[in-house]
């Protein structure tokens, strides 16, 4: 046992990234069964979508799983409610100020992790009180940190200034690269891309079957000026880079994103005018597999990566 996996109570220290439009119930319970953490995504659901599929959860595994909150959630004080009501006794906090409801999780006795992309950020999480931080490297998909620090140099960094337990993130597919991740000094890892294309990830088949037909550099950070977001680069994404040519306003890039892309990409299917946030990692994702096989072949991978460090004593 390592402080991951005694902070969570879990077999593994692999925790699954509560991504919108990918991780609703099925997939929580699932990694949650396998041996991990598994987290709903609250931040693509109406609060009563929520309490719905947290009791559905609760009733899929014994085992623990949580919620992840993105902090600029409009709805963020119901949803918080709903967390609170339905026993929910794990919070992953993301994009935005974890002093805001920090104290009151912990007073409920929630235990409380909150996602970074910076050491600056991380220190302010630590001194909010939470008990863990994922520290995310801008491999990732989805939306990312501004100063584009990748997971390799990011972690090394944030482990050097905080004390409590650090989950790396961003990158992060295989054994090989969690036992990478723990050598810099994580405590575990948090895993989205290869989640994401599992059998019970909520995404739609269309995006699933994308992720496996990734390769090196399909991906790429773009929309810094609103927040940035990793995306594949289908037409959406080129029409994006061909309104960067025009010298486009913050205006201009807010008609052009208008509402629901990511739910038209990655939950309805639509891969040409969706967003498709993935990271970089999809370019070593080839199978859309069961969650239970995933965690499997990445510990049985961690292993023998273990065993295979020996070679390079000196």
């Amino acid at each position: 046992m390592n402080r991951i996996t005694q902070l969570f109570k879990i077999k593994y220290p692999i925790i699954q990234g509560g991504m919108i439009w990918n991780s609703g119930y099925k997939l929580a319970a699932a990694v949650s069964n396998a041996g991990g953490l598994g987290l709903i995504g609250a931040g693509s659901m109406y609060p009563e979508v929520l309490r719905e599929h947290i009791q559905k959860c609760q009733k899929a595994t014994s085992k623990p799983f949580g919620v992840n909150i993105p902090m600029l959630y409009p709805n963020i004080e119901e949803i918080i409610n709903i967390v609170v009501e339905e026993g929910v006794k794990i919070v992953f906090t993301s994009a935005g100020n974890p002093k805001t409801w920090t104290s009151f999780l912990k007073e409920k006795g929630i235990t409380v992790v909150h996602v970074v992309s910076s050491t600056v950020f991380a220190l302010k999480a630590q001194e909010a009180g939470v008990d863990a931080i994922v520290a995310e490297g801008f491999e990732a998909g989805g939306h990312n940190g501004r100063d584009e620090t990748t997971t390799l140099t990011l972690i090394p960094m944030v482990k050097e200034k905080v004390l409590i337990p650090l989950i790396a993130a961003g990158g992060i597919a295989t054994g090989r690269g969690m036992l990478a991740a723990m050598i810099l000094g994580a405590d575990g890892v948090q895993v989205g891309s290869r989640f994401a294309a599992s059998i019970e990830s909520s995404a739609h088949d269309n995006f699933k079957e994308t992720i496996v037909k990734v390769k090196e550099g399909d991906t790429q950070l773009t929309l810094k000026e609103l927040a940035p977001v990793r995306l594949v680069k289908n037409k959406f994404y080129q029409d994006v880079q061909e309104l960067y040519e025009k010298c486009p306003s913050k205006d201009d890039l807010v008609q052009l994103l208008g509402r629901a892309r990511a739910k038209k990409g990655m939950f309805e299917g639509d891969l040409e005018e969706g967003e498709l946030e993935i990271g970089q990692i999809a370019g070593l994702i080839h199978e859309i597999l069961p969650v239970e096989q995933i965690v499997q072949q990445m510990m049985s991978d961690f292993e023998a990566a273990c065993q295979e460090k020996a070679k390079f004593e000196f």
